[in-house]
């Protein structure tokens, strides 16, 4: 996937099939809607583009205002995101800058400059609850007309439904139907449900929601809501692979080692995670298997704020069995992607570095514990993959 910032670029193709959002976690509702953007790109002979922003344009206006509790918690690094839209297929994202000149945009500016102009729009996939521009003026409607006027086709994707059925059974739909999908050629495309690890029992035909079903509708909200609870197993079939956090090992106080609990960190580049605590976690990226581990997801209330990276989010990891063949420093600078798979407590501040050791050394037998009782630790050859179905494999 090609990767820019801002659309004045030579190198970007003169047409695409594009949607626009912010991609937070990237969900299966995201997966559902790139995967029909692809199909649609494909059918047209265009790359298929996603447009994000950076900051969050929620984060801009909290900043404006001055009110950091507005923003909107993070769950995913850049990196992260931009890792999860390449692994949907899509060829190419632009990270448009969200400053004072883009909030002020108007809609109709926003479609010429960008969308027409800026990058050849053949074909606009957006969400049942779009808006966009300043004062966000624009919506679908505006968008379908100016598509209508300007030679580009506007589709409209809705909401995609994670549905609990009796019995623990779970599975997935767009909804409202019939009307999942409406395109501009006037056909409807209406899928039928998409399993999750149900019995062929529970099979209902498309549209039709099992007896004391209740559905959560995918979203960035649900997932964070879910994170701030610790809920893992949520998290994970909200996004349809494991929780996880990537990025280059740097560089510490090394206090770990000195307590006999060597840890690899990572940097959160965002202050405010959606998720914090301690974890029983996989390391990916230290050698050919992934290494169970404990981590901690905070800043780490227990140390001298002066540190090295003393008020910095880290995320810091203690591999249950390091590996020899790294020795002390062969971690650092590795890229390595830590998935978070069971919350074990929040951080807790303690009063002596006795007692942080205690802590630390319980956090390490719980966690040998959880992958114990959960057959988690992956054996020889074995990567961890989810094997999940999602929506962007049947649609």
């Amino acid at each position: 996937m090609k990767i820019f910032r801002g659309y004045h670029h030579p190198e970007l193709a003169p047409q695409c099939a594009l949607t626009i959002g912010n991609f937070d976690g990237v969900h299966r509702g995201h997966q559902a809607m790139l995967a029909l953007l692809k199909n649609e790109a494909r059918r047209r002979g265009v790359p298929s583009c996603a447009i994000s922003f950076e900051p969050h344009p929620r984060d801009y206006f909290a900043a404006v205002a001055r009110k950091p509790e507005l923003a909107p918690a993070r769950i995913a690094t850049l990196r992260d995101k931009l890792t999860e839209l390449e692994n949907c297929g899509i060829d190419q994202c632009v990270i448009l800058p969200f400053n004072a000149k883009l909030a002020a945009q108007s809609p109709e500016a926003f479609i010429a400059d960008v969308l027409v102009s800026g990058l050849g729009a053949r074909y606009v996939l957006v969400g049942d609850d779009f808006h966009f521009g300043a004062q966000r003026a624009g919506d679908y409607a505006l968008l379908d007309a100016a598509g209508k006027r300007l030679g580009f086709d506007v589709a409209r994707m809705n909401s995609y439904v994670s549905i609990h059925a009796p019995g623990g059974a779970n599975l997935e739909t767009l909804s409202p139907p019939p009307d999942e999908f409406y395109f501009p050629e006037g056909k409807s495309f209406k899928p039928e449900l998409i399993f999750d690890e149900i019995s062929p029992a529970h099979t209902r035909p498309a549209g039709q929601a099992l007896p004391g079903a209740q559905g959560t509708r995918v979203s960035s909200s649900a997932v964070r809501e879910a994170l701030s609870r610790g809920d893992m197993n949520r998290v994970a079939a909200l996004l349809g692979r494991p929780y996880s956090i990537s990025g280059h090992v740097v560089h510490g106080r090394k206090l770990g080692r000195e307590l006999g609990f060597r840890t690899i960190n990572l940097r959160f580049a965002h202050w405010k995670p959606a998720a914090s605590g301690i974890f029983a976690v996989l390391v990916h990226g230290l050698g050919d298997l992934a290494l169970p581990g404990v981590a901690n997801l905070g800043i780490r209330p227990s140390l001298n704020p002066n540190d090295v990276n003393g008020g910095r989010v880290l995320l810091e990891t203690h591999c249950l069995d390091w590996p020899a063949s790294l020795g002390p420093e062969g971690a650092y600078g590795k890229i390595i992607r830590v998935e978070l798979l069971h919350k074990l407590h929040d951080e807790l501040k303690y009063d002596s570095l006795d007692s942080l050791t205690t802590g630390i050394a319980k956090d390490c037998a719980d966690a040998r514990a959880f992958f114990a009782q959960a057959a988690r630790v992956p054996p020889a050859a074995l990567h961890t993959q989810t094997s999940r179905q999602t929506a962007r494999d049947r649609i």
